[in-house]
């Protein structure tokens, strides 16, 4: 089931920004005076409504730092029996997912905006396979250094 039942949908606005704080995600999303039902999280905000409308406040927030705000719908309802802690108990789940995710998402943002300034990815060298002398010489190397 998704979150589009009766043109409903839910999106996760995660806060990955240096630039906003969480307290101004939420006044932006208010000032704009829609009919959404909007939920802090310790990521962001979850926001639910007519899609138009959500798509607007998706946009609006963006702009505030589009490399440091992120979004992601919501695959269920609020509530759905399936899904909700009231009646399951425990992390919702998909939060540890978004925990882990949260945690990547500066390397995603770095990579982005350089992404958009025209750098370019880094090549490397293909390294070979260690021989078998070069290890041995590691180990003793290391083995010395140990004793002293």
């Amino acid at each position: 089931m998704r979150s589009d039942v009766d043109g409903v949908v839910t999106k996760l606005i995660i806060l990955s920004s240096r630039r906003v704080m969480p307290g101004e995600l939420l006044s932006r999303i208010y000032s704009l005076k829609k009919d959404l039902i909007v939920k802090e999280t310790c990521f962001g905000a979850e926001v639910s409504g007519k899609k138009g409308d959500v798509e607007q406040v998706v946009r609006e927030v963006r702009s505030l730092d589009p490399y440091g705000i992120f979004v992601k719908e919501r695959g269920f309802l609020p509530g759905d029996p399936r899904r909700c802690r009231a009646t399951r108990g425990g992390a919702r789940p998909g939060f540890h997912q978004i925990e882990l995710e949260a945690e990547r998402l500066p390397l995603i943002a770095k990579a982005l905006s350089e992404y958009d300034m025209g750098a370019l990815g880094v090549r490397r060298e293909e390294v070979g396979a260690l021989g078998v002398d070069r290890f041995k010489e590691i180990i003793e190397d290391t083995l010395k250094d140990m004793k002293m």
